[in-house]
C-alpha cells in the first residue's frame, strides 16, 4: 500500500523525530494540535519516522475510520528530514524517492520551469 501513491490526494511528512510508540489517537492529536491540520480529510496520508530510520508509520482517514500503516525495512534506511520540527507537504515524486531510500530533495533531478516567452 505504501508503494502505491495513486490513492492519495496529498502526502505530509512529519520532519524530525516522532515517537512511533504512539497510536492512532496520538498521531491524530499531533496532526491537529501541533500542525494545525485536519486528520479527518480522506485521501491525505501523514507519515512519521522515529529515531531508527528503517521504520515509518502512516495515518490515513478512510471516511469511516483511521488506517494506521507501519513499514519496517529489512535492509536500508529512509532519508528522512531531521532539521525541522514541522510538517511538510511532499509531491508524489518526492514520496517515491523517499520510499526508494533516496532524499526527497534531489539536487540533480530535472525541475519543471515556466516556459520562456519568445517576443
Amino acid at each position: 500500500m505504501l508503494n502505491n501513491v495513486s490513492g492519495f490526494e496529498k502526502i505530509y511528512i512529519s520532519c524530525g523525530y516522532s515517537d512511533l510508540r504512539k497510536g492512532i489517537d496520538g498521531f491524530a492529536s499531533m496532526i491537529q494540535q501541533e500542525f494545525k491540520l485536519d486528520p479527518f480529510n480522506t485521501g491525505i496520508l501523514f507519515l512519521f519516522c522515529g529515531r531508527k530510520t528503517d521504520r515509518i508509520k502512516g495515518l490515513l482517514w478512510e471516511g469511516d475510520g483511521f488506517l494506521l500503516l507501519y513499514k519496517r525495512l529489512e535492509t536500508g534506511r529512509f532519508q528522512w528530514l531531521r532539521n525541522e520540527d514541522e510538517v511538510k507537504a511532499i509531491s508524489f515524486q518526492q514520496y517515491k524517492w523517499l520510499m526508494e531510500g533516496l532524499s526527497i530533495d534531489q539536487k540533480k533531478a530535472i525541475k519543471s520551469i515556466a516556459p520562456a516567452r519568445i517576443l
